[in-house]
This record gives C-alpha cells, structure tokens and sequence, in this order.
C-alpha cells in the first residue's frame, strides 16, 4: 500500500481529487485535499477536501448531509493525483444535482456512450412518456404479466442458444434478455444500484467463505 508520504502534492500543498460513483462510476467531481484533509478522510471513511476559495477544510456532508463514503483511494502513476471512489448519500454537487459534470462541451457525431445506467434512465423515460410505437411502451402497457412471458421466452432462447455452443447467438439471447429483465426492473421500481448492492454483497460473501474453507 502507498503511504501518504509518497504522493506528489503542488506548491499549494494540495493534490487533485477525482470523485467518482463506486456503482454507477460516474465522475463525481473534481475537488482538492492537502495533506490534513487525506489523513482525515482515511481516518473518518468520509470525504474531506480542502476549499481554495475559502482556504479550509470541508467535510464533504457536515452541512448538507450529503456524505461520501470512501470505497477506496487510488494514485495515479505520477502520485500527483487521486482517484476517490464512494458511495454517496445524496447529490454531489452543490447545485443539487448528481454530478458536476453535466455541460457538454463536444459529442461526436460517429460515436455514442453506451452504458447499463444510461438504458436503465432511457427505460424510466419510456415508461414515464409512454411514446407512440416503441416497443418498451407497448411493453409496459401490457404490464407485468406480459413482461415476465417475454424474460421466460428470452431465459428459454439464451438456453437454446449456448446448448448449441453458438456464442454469437448467445451473447444476442442475452442482450434480450437483459433488456427484458431491465423493463421488468423498471416496472418494479428495482434500480441498477439495488442489484448491483446485492451482487457487492454476495461478493463480499463469497470472499469470506474461500478464506474459511483455507484455513
């Protein structure tokens, strides 16, 4: 493990922060700690930075209640800055929103980002709007029977699929079926974030079991 001791800080006495969601990983923000505000985060598990502007400390959540609790803390290669992964309570900007990272400044026209969270929103919206002639509308019309028939006919093709070895085939049943199984996740109200603390849990699990059976 890196001591404290090894990292690079400015002149200032102060190294950047790059705050990022340990579920979603969606960058955060982009804050500044000094030797104090480091040491205090560790000590604590919670966030603290120092402030240029006001020339202190902070604790991320003393006055908003909006914590970060710290998942782990990473240097990169030069140790002149930090990657802090958290788990939040609350947004992480002050703004009140969840990043502070919202303002586009260019997007390509060839290329798109892709990511579990972003189809999750796309589905709330669909089901919140309901357009005219999407299939996920028709989907959440039918409602909850009619969707839990399409996860059992898609769980059915992803077996057909890998019996035959087609991998092909397979990855696309299971595209299917992860798009169904996140319709009928949103028809539930179960987040990305609830499945995957359960997966973390089972993790964690896991982990204690393999040691118990070497010692």
């Amino acid at each position: 493990m890196l001591s404290i001791d090894e990292l690079k800080f400015d002149d200032n006495g102060l190294i950047p922060a790059i705050v990022v969601d340990a579920f979603s990983k969606k960058v955060l923000t982009l804050a500044y700690m000094n030797k104090q505000s480091l040491e205090i985060s560790i000590e604590k598990g919670l966030t603290c930075f120092f402030s240029r502007s006001r020339q202190e400390l902070w604790l991320k959540g003393e006055t908003s209640g909006n914590y970060q609790h710290i998942v782990s803390i990473t240097a990169d290669c030069d140790k002149d800055a930090l990657l802090v992964m958290v788990e939040k309570e609350g947004p992480a900007c002050h703004l009140g929103i969840d990043s502070c990272f919202n303002d586009k400044l260019y997007q390509s026209d060839n290329l798109s980002e892709f990511s579990i969270l972003g189809l999750y929103k796309l589905l709330e919206e669909r089901k919140r709007e309901k357009p005219e002639g999407s299939y996920t509308t028709y989907l959440f019309e039918k409602g909850i029977d009619k969707i839990l028939k399409k996860v059992g006919e898609e769980c059915t093709e992803v077996i057909i699929a890998a019996k035959a070895n087609d991998k092909k085939e397979t990855v696309y049943e299971l595209a299917d079926l992860a798009y169904h199984a996140m319709v009928l996740m949103t028809e539930m109200g179960i987040s990305v974030e609830d499945v995957q603390k359960e997966l973390a849990s089972r993790h964690i699990i896991d982990h204690k079991v393999k040691q118990e059976k070497m010692t």
